[in-house]
């Protein structure tokens, strides 16, 4: 039915004000009594088979909402009625930033894509925390870090720890976000020395807490062989948790959309069904390189069951979507459960 009904109506608007409307209108069918257990009974499957256990965690089945989606932790607890078993929020800043000049948002539909440069737009983490304090535990919930865009290199590290510092308390894992290609940085966050040191902070900002929780590292699709190298190297070295595979790509290759299509949007990252193919080959060079030494969590271009599986077959010990889940609606959470119960 969405792909029927809602889908074809709601791509008819802007991309980022059919966002907005999306999030108030799930927010007040959800205030409808009933209506959350509707959800829960058309989209959640519970079997002891799907639960997985990574890094300290209990995730009730391995589908998960990526970062990007619910920015600032406005519709986590009723996201979690559709099925997931973990959501990431943010990319959370310190101080509250509006992002990139609007447009900045644009569908690829015949590539069933999507390219953003959205710039870490957030409410900061204080207001994300005050939304946060309404968790009503029914999903794991990860937090992902970045710097506000304004930020000059020498207080990179600053602002993670600033926002890991606060956040702390109210998330249940942590993604440190090094790889978006839509904020204002430069080479230092790519940088393997740098990136050693950003995560032996974070890490020492972690044991100051009587729980500590799993730091994950996200990544580029766009990495070659021996950068890829050096991020096995790194998380050797570091013991980071695990590695999130992958951000956004920069690379417009094999796309349908045309030439003019592209000039007119400009830069920005592309997610969705054209990264398909390189975040899972990310995701088995790690894998197998690695001897399976570190979990991974697959994210880019799943928009089926059989996409999902794909990505745990190269080596994901759990999955993430966006983009699918915008073009495909919630019942792929449902489909890539059934689809792993069965393989």
């Amino acid at each position: 039915m969405y792909k029927l009904t809602i889908r074809p109506f709601l791509f008819l608007f802007d991309p980022e004000k059919v966002h907005y409307f999306t999030f108030s209108l799930i927010r007040v069918l959800c205030k409808i009594p009933l209506v959350p257990g509707l959800f829960r009974k058309l989209y959640q499957i519970n079997d002891k088979k799907l639960e997985r256990n990574l890094f300290g965690l209990h995730f009730r089945n391995p589908v998960g909402l990526a970062a990007g989606f619910d920015k600032n932790a406005v519709l986590y607890n009723e996201l979690a009625n559709f099925g997931f078993g973990f959501i990431e929020i943010g990319t959370i800043t310190p101080k509250e930033q509006t992002g990139n000049p609007k447009k900045r948002l644009f569908r690829l539909q015949e590539d069933n894509g999507i390219i953003n440069r959205m710039g870490f737009n957030n409410d900061g983490v204080a207001n994300v925390i005050k939304n946060l304090k309404k968790n009503k535990h029914k999903v794991i919930i990860g937090g992902n870090v970045g710097k506000n865009t304004d930020t000059s290199p020498l207080g990179y590290t600053s602002d993670y720890l600033d926002v890991f510092r606060e956040l702390h308390p109210f998330v249940d894992y942590f993604a440190l976000n090094v790889s978006c290609p839509n904020v204002a940085s430069d080479v230092k966050l790519n940088d393997k020395d740098y990136l050693i040191e950003l995560i032996s902070e974070c890490q020492k900002e972690n044991q100051r807490f009587k729980i500590k929780k799993p730091i994950l590292l996200k990544i580029s699709p766009d990495l070659n062989t021996v950068q890829l190298d050096e991020i096995i190297d790194l998380v050797a070295e570091t013991k980071i948790d695990g590695v999130i595979a992958s951000n956004t790509s920069i690379t417009r290759d094999h796309l349908k959309a045309s030439e003019e299509r592209l000039k007119e949007i400009g830069n920005g990252g592309i997610s969705g069904q054209p990264i398909k193919n390189k975040s899972t080959q990310v995701i088995k060079y790690l894998s197998e390189k690695s001897n399976k030494s570190f979990p991974i969590i697959g994210v880019g271009g799943i928009h089926s069951a059989e996409d999902a599986l794909e990505k745990i077959n190269a080596g994901a010990d759990l999955v993430q979507i966006y983009t699918g889940f915008i073009y495909e609606g919630p019942g792929l959470i449902k489909k890539i459960n059934k689809a792993i119960l069965k393989n």
